[in-house]
């Protein structure tokens, strides 16, 4: 079972919808993507499923469905158990980014947590999962399936948003902290902090 974000609508894409009695169930290989967001968007799908028989092949007929975007980013901890978070689009999020041309998704994340934040001194200590979510680009409709790992630093200089990027805050938050600021992230990030 996969889910995939549409802002803050989890779409279930699953081999077994009677796990699911409650959603609104779409075959995965006849869905218009077009259609279904719209419909989600307008409030009259609210738990969306999309399933296929064969479980081996949810992902690959998933990724048939729209043009992929790879991203990776990271949640950071430093020596004194903060996270790191940027504030971009009146949201906290966590630093991530596409993947450039002949770069491992681990590469991405480190370089897109240092771009956007200014941090240095990353180390990864292991990949968490991954995330999924629906974004529009020039009125097409992108999924971008972002790989996310649990890093650390003993980096103690200063953070330095990336401007450029829309980020107006990068900062260290405690633990308390992360967990009122994710009530006012995307439901991606939370499972984020779930899974690790």
């Amino acid at each position: 079972m996969y889910k995939v974000f549409v802002k803050e609508v989890a779409i279930i894409v699953t081999s077994d919808k009677d796990l699911f009695p409650d959603h609104d169930a779409f075959n995965l290989k006849t869905v218009s993507f077009k259609k279904l967001i719209k419909a989600i968007k307008k409030g009259k799908v609210t738990r969306p499923l999309l399933y296929s028989r064969n479980e081996k092949k949810l992902l690959k007929r998933l990724h048939k469905k729209l043009p992929l975007v790879i991203a990776a980013g990271g949640l950071v901890k430093n020596r004194e158990e903060e996270y790191l978070f940027i504030h971009r689009n009146g949201k906290w999020d966590l630093p991530k980014g596409k993947a450039e041309k002949n770069e491992s998704v681990e590469e991405t994340a480190i370089r897109e947590v240092e771009e956007e934040t200014g941090v240095q001194s990353l180390a990864i200590e292991k990949y968490i999962a991954p995330t999924y979510h629906i974004f529009s680009r020039n009125d097409k409709l992108r999924l971008k399936l972002t790989h996310w790992y649990a890093m650390r630093t003993d980096y103690t200089g200063v953070l330095t948003p990336q401007t450029k990027e829309g980020i107006d805050q990068a900062v260290w938050l405690n633990q308390e902290q992360a967990m009122q600021s994710l009530e006012m992230s995307y439901a991606n990030i939370k499972d984020v902090f779930i899974n690790d």
